[in-house]
């Protein structure tokens, strides 16, 4: 509990001291609204090379012939720019959280996924307040899941788990800067 009430406080200072120009920053990820998931995130300076990235995307879809692959994704990251905040490269250090249900096949999968990994960026500047962002990241995930055929009636048959080394992060993000 000590812990959690130090984090929250440290985030909340963090937030304020990041009220002035230039500090805070809202964005949105192309790749995501690709894929028909919504995505937003916020960006806030804590010292000059120094911001804290907190993203996420939710997709709620069901498609044709009852494909659906529906989740909600946090990904928060702090991030260290080798010039100054918001402009030219970066690198950084994520974490990620989902839980998901759906399948594009026979078999749907009920489950959740965690990790986290590094990332490497470069953001361009278009304008006073607006930027573009390119980002890859590499890590870990671990989902945990509950497998089960595409049928209604049956709530699942195998619990299942797996680990994934690889691509956790991808993104082209349009950023408005305050």
């Amino acid at each position: 509990m000590r812990l959690r009430l130090t984090l929250a406080s440290i985030l909340v200072a963090g937030i304020f001291r990041a009220a002035s120009a230039q500090d805070v920053a809202l964005k949105t990820n192309a790749l995501f609204w690709a894929t028909t998931s919504p995505s937003l995130g916020a960006e806030i300076a804590l010292a000059p090379q120094w911001t804290i990235d907190l993203s996420a995307a939710y997709n709620p879809w069901t498609f044709r012939n009852d494909k659906k692959m529906r989740f909600w994704l946090a990904q928060p990251e702090a991030r260290y720019w080798f010039c100054e905040k918001f402009e030219g490269h970066f690198v950084g250090l994520h974490l990620h959280g989902a839980q998901y249900y759906g399948g594009f096949s026979d078999t749907r999968y009920d489950g959740y996924l965690a990790g986290g990994g590094f990332t490497y960026g470069y953001d361009w500047i278009l304008s006073p307040h607006w930027n573009v962002e390119a980002a890859v990241g590499i890590g870990y995930a671990h989902l945990w899941y509950k497998e089960s055929p595409c049928m209604e009636c049956i709530k699942y048959e195998y619990d299942g788990r797996f680990n994934y080394v690889g691509l956790t992060k991808a993104a082209i993000t349009f950023t408005y800067i305050f």
